[in-house]
């Protein structure tokens, strides 16, 4: 389970996924994903964590998360939503053993046009599985509350969602989100990119090298890759230390990652 993290860049936008253990389907069940994004608001009333999008799978999720300079916010959400969420599912089951895969990853996103197709490659999950045929389909997804954002039990953090955006008002960033969106279906692709789900960053060139620097020693040996107009700090063949998860396994990268549903 996700503790104290150990390596901290503050102030970026991060893409977090978790798996469930060994890919197994334990969020097949509405109930047990409605149940997750119950822990969600949890960790945001408790810890104020900044969300700014997230889907639910059936063995996977990603969250979308902006840092606001307290380092133990990010983890100590994984914590409580992972731990509770597992909890509660094998007490139902009368089930032993892990439910989520001891290591989560996460990836640092530059907040421009990066974040943008990040944010949309989130909402089109389900999409690219070919489970629905658009994301306001699939319930269980944070393109809903940025169509129509609540005035109670907000989820998402639409003063954050705006700064990180370049947006004043939420009715334009949800007028803009809605094309992006229907530009991506246009040319969707079946398979996961991985540069969102196993690169320590994404984004320009001047992002990514100061991340690079900002990792110190951990930076060390990284190699930045650029592919069509983008730069990722990609990792090397063997699992790393990451920026924000475990004391002993921080942030690990799976480098046997999932296809399904990804």
């Amino acid at each position: 389970m996700p503790r104290a993290n150990r390596y901290y860049i503050p102030g970026y936008v991060w893409h977090i996924t978790h798996r469930c253990h060994k890919k197994e389907f334990l969020l097949k069940f509405g109930r047990d994903r409605r149940r997750w994004i119950w822990w969600l608001l949890e960790a945001k009333k408790r810890f104020g964590l900044s969300i700014l999008n997230y889907t639910i799978t059936s063995n996977h999720i990603h969250l979308l998360v902006r840092d606001k300079g307290d380092r133990d916010v990010i983890p100590r959400s994984i914590q409580l939503i992972a731990g509770r969420t597992g909890q509660e599912f094998n007490q139902r089951k009368n089930r032993k053993g892990a439910y989520w895969e001891d290591r989560y990853h996460a990836t640092a996103v530059e907040s421009n046009e990066h974040l943008a197709q990040c944010s949309v490659y989130i909402d089109l999950n389900m999409v690219r599985g070919g489970i629905v045929k658009h994301p306001s389909e699939w319930p269980f997804c944070g393109y809903h509350e940025i169509q129509e954002p609540k005035e109670r039990y907000a989820l998402l953090d639409y003063k954050g969602l705006k700064a990180a955006f370049g947006f004043s008002e939420m009715n334009g960033f949800a007028e803009s989100y809605r094309g992006w969106i229907d530009e991506a279906l246009k040319k969707v692709r079946q398979h996961r990119e991985p540069k969102w789900t196993e690169s320590i960053a994404v984004g320009s060139e001047s992002f990514v090298n100061e991340a690079k620097e900002l990792l110190g020693a951990e930076g060390r040996g990284r190699k930045v890759r650029e592919r069509e107009g983008v730069f990722e700090l990609r990792e090397n063949t063997i699992p790393y230390s990451g920026i924000l998860g475990h004391e002993n396994e921080v942030l690990t990268y799976i480098s046997q990652a999932q296809k399904l549903f990804f």
